[in-house]
């Protein structure tokens, strides 16, 4: 890197001044024309040299290092055992950030390294000085108060959540660092001449790292503490207990806190049990089990709130508050993670550039958009940390002064500040585009509903009033019957119970629901069944919201339920299959024939194997979701007559593997495999499929007439600790097949599957030899 004409006065006159320490005459040449340059880009490192001899001293030899943090909390924790009383520890924290600050913006200038690097520095000093002077004030509390300890005299540690950037590892340079603190049990202090509880004393602990860490001294300060995320922000205790803290986000957290949640991580290490502990009670809180499209209209919310800021502060030249700013690009990714966080593990992740891949490989948004985002966001942030490692000071706003554009062109490596501007406003265009058709704003939502449907919702209660109202468009006879439905519909509503949430998200429903029923000629059909339906998810509010947010999934489910009496009873049964009406396109696209056994494995590759209940239900789900596709593809003539018992038998013989392999390899962990396949590929085991599924004509709802075979010799045994006969094993393996085809579990069983087809029917074997059922044949 060259600095041009401009700089190289600036640059000349800040290393001349810095030249007149002899220290620097210690230093090797290749140093000593980094600091030229970095003399004319970096006030910061030009202040903080001359404040620190033994950072000049030392300065050299790290620079050597090509990685440091791995070291950062030995190292501080040797400095604060040192210390004799408070100033003492304070000085060592500041003087220990500014001298690695100095190194990490050192190699920012010269780009010595990568963004995510400089992140992990970033991010991993923090944590250390949180932490250790967490352990340090800990213990001396300790001294004075007493270790604080629950009922049975186990001493009890505090927990500090880092919110933010912080807890997603992606610190940036001269940032706020937002903390929550916790603790697992109440009680009160042993060992001092005095008890006090455990409360009173971690709101102290708490007080004294936030003025160990925050407070400006002679030597400067660490970093801006914001507590302001805990539970009742500023007008909330200092610290809770973990029941207090479940209890808050249990009754009162509210979506933005879920948002801000996200990246949660507890400082230190997460190996404690009691961060475990922590992380099972936030969990729930954070990713709901389903697909979470009850957060859209706080989402919307904070997006519109976003807009506003960028509109009424004027923020064009704010890379991260700014339209299309690294802001954005967070909201963008924790939107997905808080809406299908909770069914989607890899979209738990508290890092953006991961979750980014996440939402990728997910195919959530495209792939263009996201490389996009991805490519905008480490550039953003590049230019974030350069422009605030200039002076040290916390700012996003591109500066106005020619001399610091010219310093921030340079060190981005740009020949211009206008060229510079121009590939930052191309970025952050790009964004704002993917941001503005992320979610839409109210009155993008609001479907154009003609005024008597809403009517008809309204007066739902007085049946004369509905039938009136019907008869406009009706003949009396229908007019009556669709009157009745919707009356009776009103009248059993009013047994369930409905929150206010729930009832406003109903009231915005029912007239885009008459809407798409009454365009279809089968008007009495489509309308009972889908009452019927909601009826039976009315008080699960996230799935009416999920049908109101998305007209393309109620227009297919009013379509279906129209069509298929069987469509209608399997989503009243199993709502979560209401998520697949929201893509027609997938909907209506059954899968090759040949991938169902390859889609199905990477559907349960999702789920611990050793966690049998969900691998039990995620084949369930699995089917489901196939059997509504197929029979959707059935419905709108994608798929042929003939081709429906073709899907519908491969989808079964898929299950029926994959069922093996989880019978079996429940067997094999028992009792061990038979020792007469150990050399040779297969289990020695075969499923015969007869009847329908023999003859490629399966059905919607077909049994499966299936007969089980080995070809177990006698006399082998398997090769497990508890060794059992062969053929008793593959009986037994038969068995473990059939329950996990016929245990019902949340969405049902798999198959009823009849065995009765097998040799000597019902009184034979369940599971023939080959060479018998070879012999039965004949």
């Amino acid at each position: 890197m060259s600095l041009p004409p401009s700089l190289i006065s600036i640059s000349d006159s800040v290393f001349e001044t810095l030249m007149t320490n002899k220290a620097f005459e210690l230093w090797p040449k290749e140093r000593l024309d980094e600091l030229r340059i970095i003399a004319g880009l970096s006030q910061f490192i030009a202040d903080a040299l001359p404040r620190d001899e033994g950072l000049i001293q030392a300065l050299p030899q790290m620079l050597e290092e090509k990685s440091r943090y791995a070291n950062y909390r030995e190292n501080l924790r040797q400095r604060l055992s040192q210390c004799s009383d408070e100033a003492a520890g304070h000085r060592v924290l500041r003087k220990f950030r500014n001298s690695e600050m100095t190194y990490i913006a050192w190699r920012d200038f010269l780009a010595s390294w990568s963004l995510e690097e400089s992140l992990k520095h970033l991010s991993e000093l923090a944590e250390a000085m949180i932490f250790e002077t967490y352990q340090w004030q800990y213990q001396v509390c300790c001294n004075e108060w007493g270790t604080p300890c629950n009922s049975e005299g186990v001493a009890q540690p505090m927990l500090i959540i880092g919110m933010g950037k912080l807890g997603g590892g992606e610190l940036n340079f001269s940032s706020d660092i937002d903390l929550i603190f916790t603790y697992p049990e109440n009680g009160e202090t042993q060992g001092a001449r005095r008890s006090i509880a455990n409360a009173q004393f971690f709101t102290r602990l708490g007080q004294r790292i936030i003025k160990a860490l925050d407070q400006h001294t002679f030597d400067g300060f660490c970093y801006r503490v914001d507590m302001r995320l805990r539970p009742f922000g500023e007008s909330g205790p200092l610290v809770m207990s973990y029941a207090a803290l479940e209890d808050y986000y249990q009754e009162q957290g509210r979506d933005w806190e879920r948002y801000a949640m996200i990246k949660a991580r507890v400082m230190g290490s997460e190996m404690y049990p009691e961060y475990q502990e922590l992380r099972q009670m936030l969990r729930p809180f954070v990713f709901r089990r389903y697909i979470d499209f009850s957060a859209i209209q706080s989402l919307r919310r904070m997006k519109s709130m976003i807009s506003s800021e960028v509109r009424r502060r004027g923020l064009t030249n704010n890379i991260k508050l700014g339209a299309g700013g690294i802001r954005e690009i967070e909201f963008i990714a924790q939107v997905f993670q808080l809406i299908r966080g909770g069914r989607e593990p890899s979209l738990r992740g508290r890092g953006l550039l991961e979750t980014l891949q996440a939402i990728k490989e997910l195919a959530l948004l495209e792939e263009k958009e996201v490389n996009g985002l991805s490519d905008a966001y480490l550039f953003l942030r590049r230019t974030e940390n350069l422009l605030q490692a200039m002076g040290d000071k916390q700012t996003q706003t591109l500066p106005d002064s020619d001399i610091d554009q010219l310093k921030l062109a340079t060190a981005m490596d740009f020949a211009s500040y206008p060229l510079l501007t121009q590939e930052i406003s191309l970025h952050m265009s790009n964004v704002h585009e993917v941001f503005e058709n992320l979610i839409g704003q109210d009155e993008e939502q609001c479907d154009v509903v003609a005024g008597h449907f809403h009517e008809l919702w309204d007066m739902a209660a007085e049946q004369d009033v509905v039938e009136s109202i019907l008869q406009s468009d009706l003949a009396q006879q229908e007019a009556e019957i669709l009157a009745k439905t919707i009356y009776q519909y009103k009248k059993d509503l009013a047994k369930k119970t409905l929150g206010p949430r729930g009832r406003e998200v109903l009231n915005r429903l029912m007239p885009k629901v008459f809407a798409s029923v009454f365009s279809h000629k089968d008007a009495r059909f489509g309308l009972s069944r889908v009452l019927h339906l909601l009826h039976k998810i009315v008080t699960r509010t996230t799935y009416l919201e999920l049908l109101d947010e998305h007209p393309a999934a109620l227009t297919q489910l009013v379509r279906l339920c129209t069509a298929s009496p069987m469509i209608s009873e399997q989503l009243g049964r199993y709502p979560i299959l209401l998520d697949e009406l929201i893509d027609p396109q997938q909907l209506y696209n059954p899968m090759e024939l040949d991938s169902y056994k390859t889609e199905l494995r990477d559907y349960l590759a999702r789920i611990p194997e050793d966690d049998m209940e969900q691998q039990m239900e995620a084949l369930r789900q699995f089917k489901q979701i196939c059997i509504l596709r197929i029979a959707a593809g059935d419905i709108a003539g994608v798929l042929p007559v003939t081709e429906v018992s073709d899907h519908l038998t491969y989808l079964a013989e898929a299950i029926v593997a994959a069922v093996i392999n989880q019978a079996w390899q429940q067997m094999v962990e028992k009792f061990g495999a038979p020792t007469h396949v150990q050399d040779r590929d297969g289990k020695g085991f075969a499923v015969i499929g007869y009847g329908k599924v023999g003859g490629w004509e399966l059905g919607y709802n077909s049994d499966l007439d299936i007969v089980f075979m080995h070809d177990c010799p006698v006399n082998v045994y398997t090769d497990g600790k508890k060794e059992i006969d062969g053929r008793q094993f593959y009986l037994r393996l038969a068995q473990r097949i059939i329950h996990i085809f016929s245990t019902r579990t949340a969405s049902g069983i798999l198959y009823e599957a009849d065995t009765r087809l097998r040799p000597s029917g019902v009184s034979g074997l369940l599971v023939s030899p080959a060479e018998a059922f070879d012999e039965y044949q004949h």
